[in-house]
């Protein structure tokens, strides 16, 4: 005997003779014809070798084989059930599991209030958060640790290592944010409306991520410097504490305005020369049709 002389259906069929104890009552069950019950469980015999069914009385009864089919008919009528309520439950965002990795800036202000939004309207949705800047979070998505994942770039600066990263997922843009200054509070140019880049030339800088260390070169060049970097770090907190500090200056996404507005010595400015920032969304093309990966960028949208 062969594993594809039986299919579910024919389980199922056995179970429904052995629940109802006639080929009538299992036709009857299953919404088909009597005959065709009959037909079904000849060919099963004649596939299998064995009789399923003593047909001597007036009711059939299973043989030993055929209630052994039958039990398996039970597991698989349940297993069919039970994935049918939990793909019925996922459809319907009753529940449902995404796994979201956003860069620190975006985790920190855009994707809490993503994620509040989605919590009210979706409770049974469970989304998952890790930190990662935009090369190591398409990796993540590439290799199948994420579902979406937040990216930005910044004019030259594309959104992975190279064209071919973006090759084969989907983007959906979320928001262009400009550029900011970060200045101590006591510095000279603090309370200044017309700030240039370029007016900053001298100052030591405080660099962030390596894309947006990037960002700050190519725009220093454009203003005719060579930026003095004193200190780097990827932790915006760390950056505005060095910026109180009267350290040095930095350059700051707009994402972070709020938290850098509530640190005591800190001022931020816009200022001529700095180039706006865009973020994306980015998902698998397949994971689109997903309604909780679905309801995770609309709320990602919603929130900007």
């Amino acid at each position: 005997m062969d594993a594809m002389d039986l299919d579910v259906g024919s389980l199922r069929m056995l179970r429904a003779i052995a629940d109802t104890g006639t080929i009538t009552g299992a036709a009857e069950a299953l919404g088909v014809g009597q005959p065709a019950v009959s037909q079904h469980v000849r060919r099963l015999e004649r596939r299998l070798g064995t009789a399923l069914l003593d047909r001597s009385g007036r009711s059939v009864r299973l043989t030993e084989a055929g209630e052994a089919l039958a039990r398996h008919g039970a597991t698989v009528g349940a297993a069919l059930r039970a994935a049918t309520a939990e793909v019925q439950a996922l459809t319907g965002l009753r529940s449902g599991r995404v796994r979201l990795v956003a860069f620190p800036s975006s985790s920190a202000t855009l994707v809490p209030r993503a994620l509040v939004a989605l919590r009210a309207s979706h409770p049974g949705l469970s989304v998952t958060l890790d930190e990662a800047e935009p090369p190591e979070a398409l990796r993540k998505l590439r290799s199948g640790e994420c579902d979406v994942a937040l990216a930005f770039d910044y004019p030259g600066v594309g959104l992975g290592r190279g064209e071919d990263d973006l090759a084969g997922l989907v983007t959906r843009h979320l928001l262009d944010e400009p550029t900011l200054v970060a200045l101590p509070a006591s510095h000279p140019a603090a309370a200044r409306d017309d700030l240039s880049l370029a007016d900053l030339a001298d100052e030591p800088w405080i660099a962030g991520c390596p894309r947006c260390r990037g960002h700050l070169l190519s725009s220093a060049d454009a203003c005719g410097f060579e930026p003095q970097i004193a200190y780097a770090t990827d932790d915006y907190v760390a950056v505005l504490a060095l910026v109180a500090a009267g350290l040095g200056v930095a350059l700051l996404p707009d994402l972070v305005r709020p938290i850098a507005e509530r640190q005591p010595g800190v001022v931020v400015r816009r200022a001529a020369g700095t180039s706006h920032r865009t973020v994306h969304a980015v998902t698998p093309p397949d994971l689109l049709r997903v309604p909780a990966v679905a309801a995770t960028l609309a709320a990602l949208a919603a929130a900007v």
